[in-house]
C-alpha cells in the first residue's frame, strides 16, 4: 500500500520498496514463529485445537530449536531493517533514532503476542497491536520512507490494511475461541461471544472499505480509484462465511480473508497509477 501510494505522489524507490518488503517478511515470519512457541508452551496449542497442526505442537521441532528460531528471525529482522533505514536517511540521524524505535517495537510486538510472562495476545489486546503494525506504523511508516512526509489522508488506506489485518485475525480466534478459552487466552471472541464476534468481524469490513472510499473521495481524480470496491464480493463472501459456518470450518476462510486484503491493495494501487 505504501508503495503504491509512494508511486502516485511520484516517489517510488524500488530498492527502498524491495528493503521494506523483506523487512516485512521477516518479521511476519518472527510472528509466526514466535506465536508458534508462545502458544506451545503457554497451552493453547493443544490436542484440542480445530487449526492445522503447529511446528512444536506436532514435535516437529524442540520448543528450544523454536526459541533459536525466533532469535535468528529477531536479528535477521532488525539487520534488514537498519539496512532499510540507512538506504531512506542516511546519516539524518534523528529520522534513524525515530524509526529505529519503531523497530524495535515492532519487533517485541511480534514475540510479546504469545511469548513472555503475560503475552498480550492472552488478553485481547492483538487486535489492537495488528491494528498499529500491520496499519498504521506499516503503511504511514514506510510511505514516509518513500517520501520524507507524511498526512493524515494517509492514515485512511493505512486503516483499511490495519482493519482487513484485523478480520485475518479475528477468523483465526473465531476458529479457536473454544481451545482459546480451555488455555485462558483471553482473544476478542473469547471475550465477547461468537455471536458479537461476528458482528464484529462485519464491522471490521465494512470499517476498512469504507476508510478507503473517505481516502479516494478526498483525493478524487478519476473513476478509477474506485476500482478496489470490485472486491467486495471477496469481502461479503468471507463476512457470510463467518456468520454462517461453525467454527471449526472457517480454516479456509482465514486465507480468504488474508488473498481479499491482498487483492483490495493491488486493485486500490492500480487504480491510482491508472489515474496519473
Amino acid at each position: 500500500m505504501a508503495g503504491f501510494l509512494a508511486a502516485a505522489a511520484g516517489k517510488f524507490n524500488a530498492l527502498l520498496f524491495t528493503l521494506c518488503c523483506l523487512t516485512t517478511i521477516l518479521l511476519q515470519i518472527l510472528s509466526n514463529l514466535a506465536n508458534d512457541y508462545g502458544d506451545s508452551i503457554n497451552g493453547a496449542d493443544h490436542a484440542g485445537r480445530k487449526g492445522p497442526q503447529r511446528a512444536v505442537q506436532s514435535g516437529a521441532i524442540t520448543a528450544a530449536q523454536m526459541r533459536s528460531a525466533v532469535v535468528l528471525f529477531a536479528f535477521l529482522s532488525l539487520a534488514c531493517g537498519l539496512f532499510l533505514l540507512w538506504t531512506a536517511f542516511g546519516p539524518n540521524w534523528k529520522a534513524l533514532i525515530l524509526f529505529l524505535g519503531l523497530g524495535f517495537l515492532s519487533i517485541a510486538a511480534a514475540i510479546g503476542y504469545t511469548v513472555g510472562k503475560k503475552p498480550y495476545g492472552y488478553i485481547g489486546l492483538g487486535d489492537i497491536s495488528v491494528l498499529l503494525f500491520f496499519g498504521l506504523v506499516g503503511v504511514m511508516g514506510s510511505y514516509y520512507l518513500f517520501t520524507q512526509h507524511v498526512t493524515w489522508k494517509e492514515m485512511l488506506p493505512a486503516l483499511s490494511c490495519g482493519l482487513f489485518s484485523i478480520a485475518v485475525l479475528n477468523v483465526n480466534n473465531i476458529r479457536d475461541i473454544e481451545s482459546d478459552k480451555a488455555a485462558g487466552k483471553y482473544s476478542i471472541p473469547v471475550r465477547i461471544g461468537k455471536e458479537k464476534a461476528v458482528t464484529y468481524h462485519w464491522f471490521l469490513l465494512t470499517a476498512g472499505l469504507l476508510s478507503s472510499v473517505i481516502y479516494t473521495v478526498l483525493t478524487y481524480n478519476s473513476p478509477w480509484q474506485f476500482l478496489f470496491l470490485a472486491t467486495v464480493p471477496l469481502l461479503v463472501r468471507n463476512g457470510m462465511a463467518v456468520s454462517k459456518n461453525p467454527s471449526h470450518l472457517l480454516d479456509p476462510f482465514l486465507k480468504q480473508m488474508a488473498l481479499s486484503a491482498l487483492i483490495f491493495v493491488v486493485l486500490f494501487g492500480l487504480g491510482l497509477l491508472i489515474n496519473i
